[in-house]
């Protein structure tokens, strides 16, 4: 209701925020945005809970915690017994993710690990680039879900897992195991292995999306996206300014993906920042002439000469991120799908009401 009230007054103060901790990774999965083999950049605890308190400071509770890997970082467990009064997902690969870890979390109970899948035992080695990964993020479901966190478990949809995302055995072991929410994204083909042939195109998303509406009506799981509307139209996020990403620099982007800032959580109070930024004021609204969907999948050369009229920099770590922008191939994304509404009741009040409250999912 606080962001509603501040949104018609003209404000960007986001109702949540994703905050990345720190950029180190134990994997190096592919079309990640992360830079893990450069130098190692982790945000300071008191940094960490000036975020956490200017956020509550405008009425948001609810924190993503990303990384690189998250667990990487020492500090996070107590970031989350700071904050009693705050809710936080945290999205972990899960590799790290042990007994002792899932003790302390249970008792700080403010704490939802969202553990990522990237495909059966072949599939998920080669996604990540690492070995044993599908049994180990099974073993971190198994021990999450034993210590009775709220536990969600993840996957990014692309060529090579799709027939594993969008089956019906895949949701019902999940849900067997105790997990109580399973979350879909689009891969977004990023970073330095961008691996654009993992992309969907427009009829996987399709797919993707009859998948979604036709199975909140019938699996025993609660199926998450944050892509559509209850009446089935595509939106961004960050485009309606719901959600930007601090970064572990505590440069404020877009979203993840759009490694590009003008700001610095470190330049003054976040409050002002936000408030006075015309960069991200401007993304918002020139934004919703372009596209519903992920302008960074349909147009992504657009970014570059926004960046360049508003003197945004590049805060991805890679030099040639910008060329990379300029060079990188059209794909579709969940824009480009046809309009298809909620048929369950129950999701079409959720993403009304709930979650979000926006008619977005988190």
């Amino acid at each position: 209701m606080k962001f509603r009230k501040r949104s018609k007054n003209g404000e960007v103060f986001p109702a949540f925020q994703f905050i990345s901790v720190t950029n180190d990774c134990n994997l190096h999965c592919q079309g990640c945005w992360v830079v893990v083999d450069g130098p190692k950049v982790y945000m300071d605890l008191s940094t960490m809970n000036s975020v956490i308190e200017a956020g509550k400071k405008k009425g948001s509770f609810f924190f993503g915690i990303l990384g690189g890997e998250p667990l990487m970082h020492s500090q996070v467990p107590l970031l989350f017994e700071n904050h009693p009064d705050a809710y936080f997902q945290l999205f972990t690969n899960g590799t790290l993710f042990t007994k002792d870890f899932a003790i302390r979390l249970r008792r700080a109970a403010n704490v939802t690990p969202l553990i990522s899948f990237e495909g059966d035992e072949q599939v998920a080695d080669i996604r990540r680039r690492g070995h044993g990964i599908y049994n180990r993020t099974m073993k971190a479901l198994r021990t999450s879900v034993s210590e009775g966190l709220i536990t969600g478990a993840a996957i990014s949809v692309c060529k090579s897992n799709i027939e594993m995302a969008l089956s019906d055995d895949f949701v019902k072991m999940l849900h067997d195991l105790g997990v109580m929410y399973l979350w879909y994204y689009i891969y977004r083909p990023a970073g330095s292995s961008p691996n654009y042939d993992l992309a969907l195109d427009g009829p996987d998303i399709l797919r993707l999306r009859k998948f979604l509406v036709d199975g909140r009506t019938r699996l025993p799981m609660v199926l998450i996206d944050s892509y559509w509307h209850a009446n089935g139209e595509p939106f961004c996020p960050a485009a309606d300014g719901l959600s930007h990403h601090i970064n572990p620099s505590g440069q404020i982007e877009p979203c993840p993906v759009i490694q590009l800032t003008r700001e610095n959580i470190h330049d003054g109070e976040l409050i002002h920042i936000f408030e006075n930024s015309e960069f991200l004021k401007d993304f918002k609204n020139e934004i919703h002439h372009k596209t519903k969907g992920c302008v960074f999948m349909e147009d992504p050369a657009w970014l570059k000469s926004f960046a360049e009229k508003h003197g945004a920099v590049n805060s991805s770590n890679r030099p040639g991120y910008l060329d990379d922008l300029t060079n990188a191939p059209v794909i579709a994304s969940h824009g480009s799908c046809p309009v298809i509404p909620e048929k369950s009741l129950i999701y079409r009040l959720a993403k009304k009401a709930a979650f979000f409250g926006m008619g977005a999912y988190g």
